[in-house]
């Protein structure tokens, strides 16, 4: 008998799931450019559940992948090609724990749909922050185990600024639990951030406790024309000025990537009659009632139009016309797929700089590959760029990879890294980033990252062959 044979043998049989036709959805990334293999997933409905696995796994010294939504872009939650791992799926633990109104707090399980829990926070007229593309079906632990950014971390910050307590099953199978939703709890580390970020490596999150907003009772929506992409920073600066800090989103959207996204879904429309090469989708929230937004969203962008930062705009009249714009902005990674997919670079830089990055990493693509299609967007406003790159028509996407992974990629990643910026913003590092962490990762953080590996999973059962090799 095999060591994860061994393993399942001492699990009930209602959460082993040996059926290879419902495996093979747990085992394909998001993507679907890297399939791996296991004997079993594994879906525990309660956090004693999840203890007796990891116990039984570390006695065996049998490898066990954590899964959320299965939405990673870097592999995180794909098991290896030997097939030697067992995947422990959270989706049965759904629950919401706790919802506290007047504290702005609620306490989730970690297999919770991220939209399932928004609007369990709508329900009690409040907000969770946390927006991302894929919220229909990314988990909470997902997000926390990735640090997910999204839509409006310029105004509420990445995940890990949600949290206010976190639940894990640490590798040996026991648990650490500090769930009480305090806004301050100064007693000692504060040991909830190592396992934010981390995928899955130090152990399972099984529930957190996060921070809730008031609902905002007045949000507008504007699809901007900007002059030129020194111009954003400008805007931005002029927006949060202008409305006192009201800016939740603020994103970037190039015009070779609303082009594609024309041509991909021509059932959609252009917003604006006067097009130009960049293009703003700007949104404002407020839960006061009391405050003028409108007015204050109006007499911003009549600056913006007198100063010559702005070409055309226009401000959502309607909840469907603001749906229309966000769709714009969220579907594009549909059309670099239609287009037959594309290289992706998950940059950060300081926004003061964001500009400067755009302009000299277009100069290394247009030199490497002449007919490839920039498509570039993303959450400017805290510095991030998804910087990618569609290969010309008829033109192999596999072996276009492997040429510009090893001609222009490298320069794409020095440029960041020389701008005192990052290779991942927000995606995480998974399987395929491993070898970037190591050539730019601080030698001191990769040393620490180490012995912090070393002393809580010894056996290196979690997660194996992510963010530490």
């Amino acid at each position: 008998m095999s060591h994860a044979e061994s393993v399942l043998a001492q699990l009930p049989e209602e959460i082993v799931t040996r059926d290879q036709d419902i495996i093979s959805a747990y085992t394909t990334d998001f993507r679907r450019q890297y399939t791996g293999h296991t004997p079993a997933v594994l879906r525990p409905r309660t956090v004693a559940e999840v203890q007796h696995i990891i116990r039984a796994c570390a006695a065996a010294k049998v490898p066990l992948v954590p899964q959320g939504g299965n939405t990673s872009y870097c592999t995180a939650a794909t098991p290896g090609v030997a097939g030697d791992e067992l995947v422990v799926s959270l989706e049965r633990m759904n629950k919401v724990r706790d919802l506290d109104p007047a504290n702005l707090s609620v306490t989730a399980e970690a297999g919770m749909i991220l939209c399932d829990l928004q609007t369990a926070a709508a329900d009690a007229d409040l907000l969770l922050p946390l927006s991302l593309g894929s919220q229909q079906s990314c988990r909470i632990g997902g997000n926390l185990s990735t640090n997910a950014g999204g839509v409006s971390v310029l105004r509420y910050g990445m995940t890990r600024d949600l949290v206010l307590g976190l639940e894990v099953v640490l590798p040996d199978g026991s648990l650490y639990s500090e769930l009480n939703p305090l806004r301050k709890n100064n007693t000692g580390y504060d040991v909830k951030q190592l396992f934010i970020g981390a995928e899955g490596t130090l152990g399972i999150i099984t529930a957190v406790s996060l921070k809730l907003v008031r609902r905002p009772r007045q949000t507008i929506t504007a699809f901007l024309a900007i002059a030129d992409i020194d111009s954003v920073a400008t805007v931005l600066d002029a927006a949060q000025r202008s409305t006192g800090e009201a800016i939740t989103s603020f994103e970037y959207i190039s015009d070779s990537s609303l082009e594609l996204l024309l041509k991909a879904k021509p059932e959609l429309r252009h917003p604006l009659q006067e097009k130009s090469s960049h293009y703003v989708l700007l949104e404002a929230a407020t839960a006061s009632t009391v405050l003028n937004l409108e007015d204050t969203v109006t007499s911003l962008l009549a600056e913006l139009f007198e100063n010559n930062l702005l070409i055309d705009g226009t401000v959502a009249a309607s909840g469907q016309q603001r749906t229309d714009f966000w769709r714009l902005r969220e579907s594009i990674p549909e059309a670099e797929v239609f287009h037959g997919g594309s290289i992706k670079h998950d940059i950060a830089v300081r926004t003061s700089r964001l500009a400067e990055f755009i302009q000299e990493a277009t100069s290394i693509v247009r030199s490497a590959t002449p007919g490839a299609t920039l498509s570039i967007y993303g959450h400017v406003g805290d510095g991030n760029v998804h910087f990618n790159v569609v290969p010309p028509d008829s033109t192999d996407i596999g072996h276009f990879k492997l040429l510009f992974e090893e001609e222009a990629a490298p320069k794409i990643y020095d440029l960041a890294y020389y701008m005192g910026g990052t290779f991942s913003a927000e995606y995480g590092i998974g399987r395929t980033k491993l070898k970037l962490l190591e050539c730019y990762a601080a030698p001191g953080k990769l040393a620490l990252m180490r012995m912090l590996k070393d002393v809580l999973d010894p056996s290196a059962i979690m997660n194996p062959g992510k963010i530490v090799s």
